[in-house]
């Protein structure tokens, strides 16, 4: 095998010796000048530019200058077509490189060289790769042009990376910013993520990133506590938090204190440090804590989340239990809230008043005070004559109220309900 690819990479070689000694392509370091972002705005103040290169298929692309051959920069727009031309080298990753930052381009076929109308096998044009990694900083590597007009001293026109990687900075009130674009504005507290064996990392200019990695034993991190080395581990992140370590020395995660983060686990054990944790509901068995639990899990943790259905359902299943927790309130508002359950306890887990059930209960009250009032009613117009002789109307009335009372205190355990319960 090893033959084998010794072999191939001779092969390969050689024919791009070949390639290259024909002028078929070659790869060269650029600095970006110039990058086309908004199109309407390029259209409007940059015209020359828009339609020499393309129009509407501009998009992403750069203009370049050589870093080993520089020229001034240009001091108005209508200068900008003495630079080259690169659009990005693959349509389905983008990464916008800043002004001043130094990439590599190389030279491939463009659409009109397989042209029928016109076809030149010879027309070549320029795609660029990612900015170059200068000053190994995830937030920019951006290398002032040798060439522009300052009065400035070397020592005073310098990036932060520039500064903390050994480079004597003066901080003056004169000192001039690199240009970096319309935008971006530089930060010192942007810290690259702190690698370890094995993982793969994309990183953003802003403390973005995403981490496919392991358990690591024995390194410093928030996730390698339990399991074993090269349990997988992903982690996004958006918004790394401010150590106040100087911005050379790279970080790592952290679920607490990172804007927002999502971790997928497998065996780790993650510190989360959880809102509330308040299992009284639970007779027997109650969840583990989110800090304590280690094993398969995904956790999402930021300053608010929101989960929203705009045509369907939201469907939370749940082997074991589903655990509604806040420190104030959880509060239900919709037209109609549905609870089907075979047991309910209200106010306490260890509930025992049973709830009554209102239609039979309005039922029985309702029955009990028709015979009420229908023996207040004789009640009311009886007149004993003579003085000392029997009432027969209220002897059959009390003995019709005796039955009916009888009869509803038979009744009254039917009210309570069997499933739903209450302190």
């Amino acid at each position: 095998m090893a033959l084998y690819n010794e072999g191939l990479s001779a092969t390969i070689g050689s024919q791009i010796d070949t390639l290259q000694e024909k002028g078929s392509f070659s790869i060269k370091p650029a600095r970006v000048k110039f990058v086309f972002l908004d199109l309407e705005q390029i259209k409007a103040n940059q015209t020359e530019i828009y339609k020499q290169y393309g129009s509407e298929f501009t998009l992403g692309a750069i203009l370049f200058d050589s870093p080993t051959n520089p020229s001034p920069d240009v001091q108005d727009n209508s200068e900008l077509t003495n630079y080259k031309f690169a659009k990005p080298l693959f349509p389905n990753i983008t990464q916008v490189p800043l002004i001043n930052e130094l990439t590599y381009v190389i030279s491939f076929p463009t659409p009109s060289s397989q042209d029928p109308q016109f076809v030149n096998l010879n027309e070549s044009g320029f795609y660029y790769f990612q900015p170059l990694n200068l000053w190994n900083s995830v937030h920019n590597n951006a290398l002032p042009n040798p060439l522009v007009n300052t009065t400035v001293t070397p020592s005073q026109d310098k990036t932060f990376q520039q500064a903390e990687l050994g480079s004597t900075s003066k901080n003056t009130p004169q000192s001039q910013e690199i240009n970096l674009g319309e935008t971006f504005k530089e930060r010192s507290n942007i810290k690259s993520l702190q690698p370890f064996e094995g993982d793969i990392i994309y990183e953003g200019r802003w403390g973005q990133s995403i981490r496919f990695g392991s358990t690591v034993k024995d390194r410093k991190n928030d996730w390698s506590s339990t399991g074993n080395d090269g349990d997988p581990i992903l982690i996004i992140r958006n918004g790394q938090y401010n150590n106040s370590e100087p911005a050379w020395k790279p970080t790592t995660e952290n679920i607490n204190l990172d804007s927002g983060s999502v971790y997928f686990g497998t065996t780790q054990k993650i510190p989360l440090e959880a809102s509330s944790t308040n299992y009284d509901s639970y007779s027997s068995n109650p969840p583990t804590t989110p800090k304590e639990y280690a094993s398969n899990q995904i956790i999402i943790n930021s300053g608010r989340v929101v989960i929203n259905a705009f045509e369907d359902h939201i469907l939370i299943t749940s082997k074991k239990s589903v655990n509604l927790n806040a420190v104030d309130s959880v509060n239900i508002d919709a037209p109609k809230a549905v609870f089907q359950t075979d047991k309910m306890y209200l106010g306490d887990k260890d509930a025992t008043e049973p709830l009554l059930l209102g239609d039979q209960t309005v039922t029985l009250l309702s029955q009990l005070i028709t015979s009420l009032k229908s023996f207040s009613d004789i009640c009311s117009t009886l007149v004993s004559t003579p003085p000392g002789t029997p009432l027969a109307p209220l002897n059959a009335i009390s003995a019709q109220l005796s039955a009916t009372l009888t009869q509803l205190q038979q009744n009254l355990p039917s009210l309570k309900s069997k499933d739903n319960f209450t302190v």
